[in-house]
This record gives structure tokens, sequence and C-alpha cells, in this order.
């Protein structure tokens, strides 16, 4: 696996490639099941895979998180080289951005929804970001996972409003045994905390298989009630929303998808699960 730190190398190594099809992987590192899912199906479908490693500080609206974020770095390349990812590329902060850089992207109602809501500036951090990055790599198809739904959301608006020339590709939750949703933020639950955090999937899987015999308010409020009386469990929402537009979901939604996102100790966590 070849690594890069910038820019210039990294893009005069591609074009020398003369590869047909590039597969891109964006992650903020900490890797794990959920990510080398999305660097296997990149291999499958592509001449050559780019993974990126960059905690990007734009997307954090909390210092403090931002802080705390793991940067496993080593046993992040290791990972990499076990799933014979062919390119790596790990930028310092100075080769991403500019001083005093400006980016406003107007992706509509999306922006203020669910994480939107709790996570003030967030998706302008995470377009900003991506966009360089597409701009840098070029590749043919991006790979996202399910587990930011609303992320694939925005980032798929954000290639429509640029004309961006890639196709977007999302990955199915990868899930530990028990059902806790795989996550870089895993690392911080305590072994209470991971017991706590299951009350997530098991609402998920509760709306689920209750869906159409409650109404879409009444299984709001109960998953609600559940995710409160968890210990240690503070959650933010859950709502069942229409999975084109992330609105909340009517009896008119092609598709519908449970969002949640709560602290679990002092952790925070999101998962969803396709309803419809």
């Amino acid at each position: 696996m070849k690594i890069f730190t910038t820019r210039t190398d990294l893009q005069q190594y591609l074009a020398s490639l003369n590869s047909k099809t590039i597969g891109f992987v964006p992650t903020m590192g900490a890797l794990h099941s959920g990510h080398l899912s999305l660097i296997a199906q990149a291999k499958q479908n592509n001449d050559l895979v780019v993974c990126s490693i960059f905690v990007n500080p734009t997307q954090f609206n909390d210092p403090k998180d931002l802080e705390r974020y793991p940067r496993p770095i080593e046993a992040d390349i290791d990972k990499l080289t076990t799933a014979t990812c062919d390119v790596l590329f790990n930028p310092p902060v100075t080769e991403v951005y500019d001083d005093n850089e400006q980016w406003h992207l107007n992706i509509g109602q999306l922006e203020f929804l669910l994480e939107g809501e709790f996570r003030p500036g967030h998706y302008q951090g995470v377009t900003q970001v991506v966009y360089k990055l597409l701009t840098i790599v070029k590749p043919t198809t991006l790979y996202l996972g399910q587990k930011d739904y609303q992320q694939f959301m925005v980032v798929s608006r954000m290639v429509d409003l640029l004309n961006l020339p890639v196709k977007m590709v999302m990955s199915p939750i990868e899930r530990e045994p028990e059902g806790l949703a795989m996550s870089s933020r895993n690392i911080h639950l305590s072994a209470d905390d991971r017991l706590h955090a299951l009350v997530l999937s098991r609402t998920l899987n509760w709306a689920k298989e209750n869906f159409g015999s409650k109404a879409i308010f009444e299984l709001e409020q109960e998953a609600m009630e559940r995710l409160q009386t968890e210990p240690s469990v503070t959650p933010e929402y859950f709502e069942l929303a229409d999975g084109k537009t992330l609105l909340p979901a009517n009896e008119n939604s092609q598709t519908i998808v449970a969002l949640t996102a709560a602290k679990v100790g002092k952790t925070r966590l999101i998962d969803n699960m396709i309803i419809k």
C-alpha cells in the first residue's frame, strides 16, 4: 500500500497509473469492520482503491469531541494493509485547509433536520471536506456507510448540486454480534456502557417489527420511552423519516427509515434501520 500525505504527491501518483476506475473510501480513521467492508466492496468493483484518513476539524461543533476523537494511525495502516487497500491519503490539516477558509453550500432543510439540529454546522463541515477530497482524488465511485444515513443524503445532495462526476454507493451497517452498530466512538464505551448501548438496536428492531400495527407517532413515542428507561442512556431523538427527504414519514413514503441518536455515558452514538 502506498501512503501519501500531500495532495501533489497523491495526484501525481494517481495520474501515472491511468486507472480506469478508482473507488474512494473517505474515513476519519479508528477503522473497524464497517470501514473494511467498504474497502472490500470498492476492491470488487474498481481497478484501484483509495482510502483517506483525516479527522476533519470543520465538522466538529464541540472542540472536546474533536480532541477525544481516536487516532490509532499505526493500527489503521495495519488494517488497510491486510485489506489490500492500494492507497492511503493521510494529510495534515494544513494540507487540506488554507487559513480562514470560507465555505457554505445551500443543501436545504437536510442541513437542519435530526443530526443537523443537534450538531449545527456539522454538515457544512462534511460537505466542505468531502468536496475537497473528491477534487483531489477524482474517484469514479464514492463508498459511504449506511450508519451515517443522513450524511450519505447530504453528500448526494452536494454531488447533485455541484454536478460532480462520481457515482455514490451506500453500504449496509456492520454490527457487533450482539447488535451494536460498529463505530469509531465505541472505543470510549465502558463494559457497562456497551450493554446499555444495545437498547438502540433493540429499539430499532422493535420499531421495525411493530411497523404497521401502530401509528407512526405511537411508535416514535414508545421508542423514546424505551430509550429513556435504559440506565446511562440519554436519547436525543428517535424518528421515522421518509427515506428520500428525511422529513417525517407518512403513509405515502415509499422508503421509511428509523433514525436515533443518544448519549450513552459520555459517548454520543447514532444508529438507524430501514423500516420499509
